[in-house]
């Protein structure tokens, strides 16, 4: 029986100190690594061979990280892990917008970033056989429904009349945080608060960008959602009924 592949992780920072760390846990934890230092690198492995995933530092020398990271969106669908010193605000927002499915800032844990990693891998189904409806409930399994769909948060997976539907990791995080709590107006402050591990600013208006990502996958309609009502002057309500399964 053939093993299956090991993912192909590639890791775009211009600091070799960087790379060779992260290239080294991630190795010792079973993934395949590949590095780039910066734009031209990145573009010649994607050519070469798509990488399951992608971390990529935001402050390359001499280049703009979101812009690379815009265009690798614009070529392929792999999932980016955003690995940076750049903390700001508007960086968020422009990362959300781009479609990011992670951003951690640095300094970082190596074991945090090979969870997140993961999870993601894990959404993308990469390197894994894709799963055709979400498994049996068992003790301790956390899953939800409500419609046609089913969240599965112990698997961190939206499935979709059986078929899995990929999210972002904020994506994933905020309709799990709305799943567990129906038909409750939050506000933009309750949002920030529940998300944790994001630093907020008082100004911050990522969420509404982030709402307007998730409504688009998931609801039928953006323009006119149905689950995820804005509540004007207040912040959101998630209306759909929920059932613990």
């Amino acid at each position: 029986m053939a093993m299956p592949a090991k993912p192909q992780i590639l890791i775009v920072d211009d600091e070799p100190k960087i790379r060779s760390l992260l290239r080294r846990y991630f190795e010792r934890e079973g993934l395949a690594v590949s590095e780039a230092k910066n734009g031209s690198e990145l573009r010649s492995q994607i050519q070469q061979q798509p990488p399951d995933l992608i971390t990529l530092d935001l402050t390359l020398s001499g280049e703009d990280g979101l812009e690379l990271a815009r265009e690798v969106r614009a070529k392929c669908n792999v999932p980016i892990i955003m690995i940076t010193g750049k903390g700001d605000t508007i960086d968020r927002v422009v990362g959300l917008e781009l479609g990011a499915d992670d951003y951690i800032t640095k300094p970082f844990q190596l074991r945090e970033v090979l969870a997140r990693v993961r999870a993601v891998l894990r959404r993308y189904g990469a390197a894994e056989p894709a799963a055709a409806a979400p498994a049996a409930q068992t003790p301790g399994h956390e899953r939800y429904g409500f419609g046609t769909m089913v969240l599965d948060v112990t698997q961190r997976e939206l499935f979709r009349d059986g078929v899995p539907h990929e999210l972002t990791t904020a994506e994933f995080n905020l309709l799990e945080l709305f799943v567990k709590r129906p038909h409750r107006v939050l506000t933009r402050d309750n949002i920030m608060d529940l998300l944790k591990g994001h630093a907020w600013s008082p100004m911050d208006r990522s969420i509404d960008t982030l709402i307007g990502r998730l409504r688009k996958k998931i609801e039928h309609s953006a323009e006119n959602p149905r689950l995820i009502k804005t509540v004007r002057g207040i912040g959101y309500a998630f209306t759909a009924d929920v059932t613990r399964l």
